[in-house]
């Protein structure tokens, strides 16, 4: 197939480095295939690409622009100074790594360095991360995701509105009772998703349904606060309400919780149930399974998170944070701040989750 017209070309160009920009890569047979093009196509639409200082051409495909591409001159910003900033998540294998991703994607575009830090989710370990990068001015501002509640949560909050630099929360929120005026943040509204998830599944015809969440995840709170608001706007039943203990319990614990819970499932005639995260939407679909249960029509599951879900063995709807998305927008707000300084207006960022919809719920209503 032959480019028609010079406005096509201009149009896969913008996808192409779209797609860049989101997930740091592209390879030219992917390209051509999603395009309906030749690779020489797409080899001319990557070439053009760096020639404009937007990318850098690798084996197979492009990258995004990298520091040491020196094959072609970027004026552009060539005069402005690199920003180095801090980034520090509790967590280096679930959730995050795509959060990261999203940063590392739009950091070369902004002149921004990213210095990463992997923690926990303890205060302690967050905030020591945390000054090992503030100490002898090593970056010029953060983005955390810190523990919000409790006395210490608060603590460490007050803290990093203290701090001389500008700082920008990826993932959480501030509580409004502090009135801290500074912190910056962009996250998702997962009391929104909460929200969606439950007005969705009332649309597909349940009317008895559940929720499932664990103690030590931060989402759980405002994901169960949409749910229940939605609940009573639809003057819908929450026959189902578990809250149960962290993720570090056995697996043979968190199978116990399952079956007790599908127990009662059957007791409540529940037909629908939202459960936080993938991994345990995965394990209970799997239990109601050995349990001799048939999915989905003796119970639908809809999973958040969105990370495995579509794997699972009957493939499961899920709301799905823009993760990236929320990674590029922290380091976009960062960009603004220490480029305008205290002139700028605060920005808190609301980013809303997807629906996917698979297999697992579908409609009860008569077609």
């Amino acid at each position: 197939m032959t480019e028609r017209s010079g406005s096509f070309g201009l149009s896969r160009r913008e996808r192409i480095l779209n797609e860049l920009r989101r997930t740091g890569e592209v390879h030219v047979s992917t390209l051509a295939h999603d395009f309906g093009v030749t690779d020489m196509t797409v080899r001319r639409d990557i070439q053009a690409l760096a020639d404009a200082g937007l990318a850098t051409r690798v084996h197979g495909g492009a990258t995004l622009r990298s520091e040491l591409d020196t094959t072609t001159a970027v004026h552009r910003q060539s005069d402005v100074p690199m920003h180095r900033v801090g980034i520090v998540v509790p967590s280096l294998d679930y959730y995050w790594p795509q959060v990261i991703l999203g940063a590392r994607s739009a950091a070369p575009s902004k002149r921004i360095q990213l210095v990463l830090r992997g923690a926990s989710y303890t205060v302690e370990d967050q905030r020591r991360q945390i000054e090992s990068l503030v100490a002898g001015n090593a970056v010029h501002g953060l983005i955390v995701a810190p523990e919000v509640g409790g006395d210490e949560g608060k603590s460490l909050l007050e803290w990093l509105n203290r701090l001389p630099i500008p700082v920008v929360l990826v993932e959480r929120r501030a509580p409004a009772d502090l009135e801290l005026s500074r912190l910056e943040w962009v996250a998702t509204d997962h009391a929104l998703g909460g929200e969606l998830a439950l007005r969705y599944l009332a649309r597909q015809g349940h009317r008895r349904l559940g929720i499932m969440t664990w103690f030590d995840s931060p989402t759980s709170g405002p994901l169960r606060k949409g749910w229940r608001r939605a609940s009573r706007d639809l003057d819908l039943p929450i026959v189902i309400d578990e809250h149960a203990p962290g993720n570090d319990q056995t697996m043979a614990g968190r199978i116990d919780v399952f079956m007790r819970l599908l127990t009662r499932a059957r007791q409540e005639e529940c037909t629908a149930m939202l459960v936080h995260n993938d991994p345990q939407a995965i394990l209970l679909q799997q239990a109601a399974t050995d349990a001799g249960m048939h999915l989905p029509d003796d119970l639908a599951i809809m999973a958040y998170d969105d990370e495995v879900a579509e794997g699972a063995e009957l493939p499961l709807t899920a709301l799905r944070p823009a993760k990236e998305h929320v990674g590029r927008r922290s380091v976009e707000v960062i960009a603004a701040r220490l480029e305008e300084g205290r002139a700028r207006p605060v920005e808190r960022l609301h980013i809303v989750p997807e629906l996917r919809e698979r297999a697992s719920t579908p409609s009860l209503h008569p077609r």
